[in-house]
């Protein structure tokens, strides 16, 4: 997720968050959504949004990176390595957010 998208990721959720009728359009057709509120969305690929709840949270299982080494990914999985960022996540302030 590049920067801009993550920055506007977050300004979706807070959206969703106080507007039902938005939130409703995001879980129902979230591609649609995203593009129409500026995210720049990679062509093929499905966009899933799912809504914790105070019962039920999601982990996300990101797709492994093909250029990392078993090495390289063993610093990345161990937090060795603060340099290298998948993109992938919005907890981390190598994300900027």
């Amino acid at each position: 997720m590049s920067q801009g998208n993550a920055a506007l990721a977050g300004r979706i959720v807070a959206k969703a968050w106080t507007d039902e009728a938005f939130k409703a359009r995001l879980l129902a057709d979230p591609a649609t959504v995203l593009r129409r509120e500026g995210m720049d969305l990679p062509a093929g690929v499905a966009i899933r949004v799912v809504e914790d709840t105070g019962t039920a949270r999601t982990l996300v299982l990101p797709a492994k990176p093909a250029d990392l080494t078993e090495e390289e990914l063993g610093r990345v999985v161990g937090g060795a390595d603060p340099s290298y960022c998948a993109n992938w996540c919005l907890c981390c302030a190598n994300c900027a957010i």
